[in-house]
Parts: C-alpha cells; sequence; structure tokens
C-alpha cells in the first residue's frame, strides 16, 4: 500500500524527529494551521505504542500552548479525522470569530472572506509561531 503521508517528506515540512513530523498546513483562510503526522504507518491512535502516544501529546500541547500565546486566537481547534489517508495525523488549528469559516468547522461552508490585510498580519504573526515552534519542539525531550 501506498501512502502519501509516510512515503515522501512534504515540501512544508517544518521540523520532524523519529516519529513525528509538523508541517505548516495553512492556506488563504488558515493563516495558523499545523499539521502532526506520524512518521510510521499506523492508521489508528489505538496503533501507537505507548511511548508514541506519549510523545504525541507533548508535541500537541506545545503546538497549542505556542498558537495562544503567539496568535492569541478566539480558540484552539484539534481534529484527527483520517478518512481521506488512514494514517493517524492531527489537524491542530487557530481560530478566529472572524475567520472563514467560524463557528463551524474548517470543512464546512465558507461564512465570509476574511480581509486580506487582516490575513497577512495573522500571517506575519503565523510565521514567527512557526519558528518559535521549531525552536520548543528540538527542546523536548
Amino acid at each position: 500500500m501506498s501512502c502519501e503521508l509516510c512515503s515522501s517528506r512534504h515540501p512544508r515540512e517544518i521540523w520532524r524527529d523519529a516519529m513525528f513530523y509538523v508541517i505548516d498546513a495553512a492556506d488563504a483562510d488558515l493563516p495558523g494551521f499545523v499539521r502532526v503526522i506520524a512518521t510510521r504507518h499506523v492508521k489508528e491512535m489505538a496503533d501507537l505504542t505507548a511511548a508514541e502516544k506519549s510523545r504525541l501529546f507533548r508535541i500537541l500541547e506545545c503546538i497549542e500552548k505556542i498558537m495562544l500565546e503567539e496568535l492569541a486566537p478566539d480558540k484552539v481547534n484539534w481534529a484527527s479525522l483520517g478518512n481521506m489517508v488512514p494514517h493517524v495525523h492531527w489537524h491542530i488549528i487557530a481560530r478566529w470569530s472572524d475567520d472563514a469559516f467560524f463557528p463551524g468547522s474548517v470543512w464546512s461552508e465558507r461564512l465570509r472572506v476574511m480581509p486580506s490585510d487582516k490575513y497577512a498580519e495573522r500571517r506575519r504573526k503565523a510565521q514567527d509561531m512557526l519558528a518559535r515552534l521549531v525552536r520548543e519542539l528540538e527542546k523536548l525531550d
């Protein structure tokens, strides 16, 4: 079976260790969005070892903390679906009440268009957040 998440490095990868990697998943609607992806092919959270689960939650908590501090969003969403690609991965998404989909999920119908100047400002902050995130993830034990 070929799996796009474990067969090659993602071009927007920002950090990797032996168990997981993180990509910048931001787009024109969602400037603060990252994905955490298992490096080995595992379909369900139940398939992860205890060490992998522990590591994953340290990574997810680190991302959320830094997003809250650097971006000051109204909410941070965590989502793990795996319906399209059966490979453990988490979406961590900074949400604002004026984003394109709020209060719905980021996969729901777009409700508005964020002004380009507001998006640009948030994306600049998100770039700073990503740089800090890489530094902090390198420190995780």
